[in-house]
């Protein structure tokens, strides 16, 4: 078996971010200190009711960008005013874990973020109470990964950060530590 290369940030946060969030919040034991659990991107495509083929347009774009499959959403209830149907498909999402959440984490922080147009930092008030981040983008194309001359429409998308954290000062030193721009 061959033996893969740790990813950078997962081992950085073994090393300099344990210790640091230890010496913060001023926990007894390692196992205390919040993680990053997992990451959640999601593409909420509401056009697809219109234009199936948007959909699978999606699904190559997020399989790009996370290098991974992504699982079709499908809508709950039936929305007359907006022409749509119990089971039709309205989405693309992917949940990452391990390797591929920290491989994910550090592009988004070092490639994708700083090519995002007037870029001043992401929100900090975006925590939900329970130490989880929810990151909004206005378009797919920020990610390397995608050849900006294929895309046929710009789509948004929202990437969460799932996190051990008791409360939202701890998921944000956590992610901070980890290189997100948060806003001042």
């Amino acid at each position: 078996m061959t033996d893969v290369p740790e990813p950078r940030l997962r081992e950085r946060y073994k090393k300099e971010i344990v210790a640091a969030l230890m010496k913060r919040f001023e926990y007894t034991s390692s196992m205390q200190v919040p993680r990053l659990e997992r990451i959640v991107v999601n593409m909420g495509l509401g056009a697809a009711v219109g234009n199936p083929k948007i959909i699978d347009n999606a699904v190559e774009e997020l399989k790009a960008i996370t290098g991974q499959k992504p699982v079709i959403t499908r809508a709950k209830k039936a929305i007359a005013n907006f022409k749509l149907r119990e089971g039709l498909p309205i989405g693309v999402k992917v949940t990452l874990r391990r390797e591929r959440m920290w491989e994910f984490l550090d592009r988004l922080v070092t490639l994708a973020l700083p090519r995002v147009r007037d870029f001043r930092g992401t929100s900090p008030r975006a925590f939900d109470g329970a130490g989880n981040y929810t990151l909004g983008l206005k378009e797919q194309i920020v990610f390397p990964e995608i050849n900006f001359d294929s895309v046929d429409s710009v789509k948004g998308m929202n990437i969460t950060f799932v996190t051990t954290a008791q409360s939202n000062e701890e998921a944000k030193e956590l992610l901070a530590r980890l290189g997100m721009p948060f806003r001042s």
